[in-house]
């Protein structure tokens, strides 16, 4: 029974207003047959995107060991 109420609880649905012209531009771009589709990969892309900014935020401010031997191992 747990299994099926977790199944449940994971599925979200929402209500909220997209611009149309813009759903179907990102339709079309993406080849995507459905509008979920569409938008689950366009959130996918934006939490990509996000996630490599922070670690691009990194760069010039990690100190590296230029005497460390990496193939010394």
């Amino acid at each position: 029974m747990c299994s099926i109420m977790c199944i449940m609880m994971l599925k979200v649905m929402t209500n909220i207003d997209i611009d149309r012209n813009l759903l179907k531009e990102a339709q079309a771009l993406g080849n995507y047959k459905t509008k979920k589709a569409t938008v689950n990969e366009a959130l996918a892309e934006y939490v990509r995107t996000r996630k490599q900014q922070k670690i691009l935020e990194l760069f010039g401010k990690i100190d590296f060991d230029s005497d460390y031997d990496y193939k010394g191992r």
